[in-house]
C-alpha cells in the first residue's frame, strides 16, 4: 500500500487487495443473531462501521470503537490510557487481518451492543464482484435504544405474550413492522451498496 501522503485524513491509493468474509455475530444474544458480509479489503475501518449499522438496522446514534489487540480505533481520541485511532484513515489491509481472526466491535458504550467480527476467509475479489455483500444471516438486530443485552430479552419474553401490558407497550414502541425473526439479506446488499467508497 502506498501512502501519497501522511497525516489525518490522507488517502490511500487504492490496491486490488482481496476479498474478506466476514461473521458478525452480536455478543450475549439468544438466540443467536448474526450476518456474514463479504467486503474488500480495500474498504476504509470507518466504513466496515457503516456496514455493521447497516447490517443490524442501528442509526449510528451512539459512538463506537474497534479493538484489535490492544489497539482502538473510533472517533480519535488522545488520553493517555484511552488512545483511540481514527478509523476513517485505516483501510482494513493496514489492520493485516487474516482468516481466524477477530475484531470486536463495540457501539454505544454503556447499556450498549459488541459484535464479535471473524475474518472466516481470505481470498481473491472475484472479477465482475460487487462489494460489499451479504450473503446470509439470522434474526432482527436488537434495537439500539432498548436498554441493552437484559432489557432486549426481556423485550423478547413480553413480545412472545401480545395481549401482556407490557407486550402491548413495547409492541407500541416498536411498531407494528418490527419481527425480531426477519433477516433480509438481499435488503441488507441493496443498503450496503450505497455506501460512499
Amino acid at each position: 500500500m502506498i501512502s501519497l501522503h501522511e497525516g489525518r485524513g490522507a488517502r490511500r491509493k487504492r490496491s486490488v487487495g482481496r476479498a474478506l468474509t466476514l461473521l458478525l455475530q452480536v455478543s450475549g444474544c439468544e438466540p443467536r443473531i448474526w450476518r456474514r458480509l463479504v467486503v474488500r479489503e480495500s474498504m476504509w475501518l470507518s466504513q466496515l462501521h457503516d456496514a455493521i449499522q447497516l447490517a443490524f438496522d442501528w442509526y449510528d446514534y451512539q459512538t463506537h470503537t474497534f479493538t484489535l489487540g490492544s489497539r482502538r480505533f473510533g472517533n480519535p481520541v488522545a488520553a493517555d490510557e484511552n488512545s483511540v485511532e481514527d478509523d476513517r484513515d485505516l483501510l482494513l489491509s493496514d489492520l493485516g487481518l487474516e482468516e481466524g481472526h477477530h475484531l470486536a466491535y463495540r457501539y454505544h458504550f454503556g447499556e450498549g451492543w459488541e459484535v464479535d467480527v471473524l475474518v472466516e476467509a481470505a481470498g481473491p475479489l472475484e472479477k465482475r464482484g460487487r462489494y460489499p455483500v451479504c450473503l446470509g444471516g439470522e434474526r432482527a438486530g436488537p434495537p439500539e435504544d432498548c436498554g441493552g443485552r437484559e432489557a432486549f430479552h426481556d423485550m423478547l419474553s413480553c413480545l412472545g405474550d401480545p395481549a401482556s401490558a407490557l407486550g402491548r407497550e413495547w409492541r407500541e414502541w416498536l411498531g407494528p413492522d418490527y419481527n425480531p425473526e426477519a433477516c433480509d439479506p438481499a435488503a441488507i446488499t441493496t443498503a450496503l451498496r450505497r455506501l460512499k467508497r
